[in-house]
C-alpha cells in the first residue's frame, strides 16, 4: 500500500523546495525591474555560469565524495543511469517539435530533455534520502554535464530556418563539463585530497551556482508576458512528457535493471525533476526565446510540485 504520510512528506519538501527557489526568483525580478541587475546585464554572466561556475560544481562533487569499493560502484552505475536518462528523454521527443517557430521549437526540444537536476533533485534528495540520496544525485547531474554540453548544445545550434548549423566536433570534448569531468573522475579514484588552500576556492564558487542562476532566471522571467503564460499549448505537451511519461518510462527501466532501494529513489527524483533552469542560460548564451523559455520552465516548475511526489511516491513502493 502507498504510504501516505511519505507521499504528503514529500509533497511538503517539493514544495518548500519549489519556494525557496521562487523567492530567490522574485529578487531577480525585482533587480531587472528596478535596474539593478537587468537582463543585459544577467546575459554577460552567462559565460561566467558556463565556464567557470559550473566547472567548480562538477570538480566539487567528485571531491566531496568518499572513495570505497560501494562508492565507486554506485557511482558508475548512476552515471550510467543518468547517461541513459538523457539518451531515452532524446530519442523519444525526436518526433516532436519539428512544426512552429524553430526558436521555440529548439527551446521545447531542449527542455524535454534536461531537468534541475542540481537546484531541485539534489536538495530534495538530501531530505529524503540523505547524504547518500545527494551521491547518487550528483552522479546524475555528472552525467546531465557531459549530455547538454554536447547533445544540448547541438539542439541549440539550429538554424532558424530548420537546418543544422556547422558543429564543431572538438566541442563534443573540449566543453565545461567533459573537461570538468576529467578532472574530477581522476581524483575520486584516486582518492585524492585537495588541501584547503585549493579546494575551498572552488567550493566557494561551487556554491554561487544556485543563486546566481536563479537571479539569472528572474530577470528572464520579468519579460515574461503573464496574460499569456499559458498561450502555448506544447508547454503542457513538455510538462506532460518530462513530468510524468519520462519517469514512469525510467521506472520500468531501472527495475527491469533490478535497482531498488535509495539508488533507485535517487534516480526518480532526478527523472522527475522539472525542466532545467539552465534551459533559460542556454537560450540566452545561443540567441534563443528567453522569455519563451523562462515561460516554459516557470509553469513546468511549478506543475512538478504536484507531480515529483507522486513519482517519489510510486518509487518507494519497489
Amino acid at each position: 500500500m502507498l504510504d501516505y504520510t511519505a507521499f504528503f512528506g514529500s509533497m511538503k519538501l517539493a514544495a518548500q523546495q519549489v519556494a525557496i527557489l521562487y523567492i530567490i526568483v522574485i529578487i531577480g525580478i525585482i533587480a531587472d525591474k528596478v535596474g539593478v541587475f537587468t537582463e543585459k546585464i544577467a546575459k554577460l554572466c552567462t559565460g561566467l555560469l558556463f565556464y567557470v561556475i559550473t566547472p567548480a560544481v562538477i570538480i566539487h562533487s567528485f571531491l566531496q565524495i568518499e572513495k570505497t569499493s560501494e562508492t565507486s560502484k554506485g557511482l558508475f552505475i548512476a552515471i550510467a543511469c543518468g547517461l541513459l536518462l538523457h539518451l531515452v528523454a532524446a530519442l523519444i521527443n525526436i518526433p516532436f517539435f519539428r512544426k512552429g517557430d524553430a526558436d521555440k521549437s529548439t527551446v521545447l526540444k531542449f527542455a524535454c530533455v534536461y531537468g534541475n537536476c542540481g537546484y531541485m533533485a539534489l536538495p530534495l534528495a538530501n531530505a529524503l534520502i540523505g547524504p547518500e540520496g545527494v551521491f547518487y544525485c550528483s552522479a546524475v547531474i555528472m552525467a546531465y554535464q557531459m549530455f547538454v554540453f554536447t547533445h544540448g548544445v547541438y539542439i541549440m545550434s539550429e538554424k532558424p530556418e530548420g537546418g543544422k548549423s556547422r558543429f564543431d566536433y572538438k566541442k563534443l570534448i573540449l566543453n565545461p563539463g567533459t573537461l570538468s569531468v576529467a578532472v574530477g573522475m581522476p581524483l575520486f579514484l584516486l582518492g585524492v585530497s585537495l588541501p584547503r588552500i585549493a579546494f575551498d576556492p572552488i567550493a566557494y564558487i561551487a556554491s554561487m551556482n544556485t543563486p546566481l542562476a536563479m537571479l539569472i532566471f528572474g530577470t528572464y522571467l520579468a519579460g515574461v508576458d503573464f496574460k499569456r503564460f499559458f498561450s502555448d499549448g506544447r508547454i503542457i505537451i513538455v510538462s506532460f512528457f518530462k513530468l510524468i511519461v519520462l519517469p514512469l518510462i525510467m521506472l520500468l527501466i531501472y527495475k527491469l535493471f533490478g535497482l531498488t532501494g535509495n539508488l533507485l529513489t535517487a534516480l526518480i527524483i532526478s527523472a522527475s525533476a522539472p525542466t532545467a533552469n539552465n534551459t533559460v542560460m542556454f537560450a540566452a548564451k545561443y540567441e534563443r526565446d528567453t522569455a519563451f523559455a523562462s515561460q516554459t520552465v516557470a509553469i513546468v516548475s511549478l506543475l512538478s510540485i504536484i507531480t515529483m511526489p507522486f513519482m517519489i511516491a510510486l518509487s518507494s513502493l519497489f
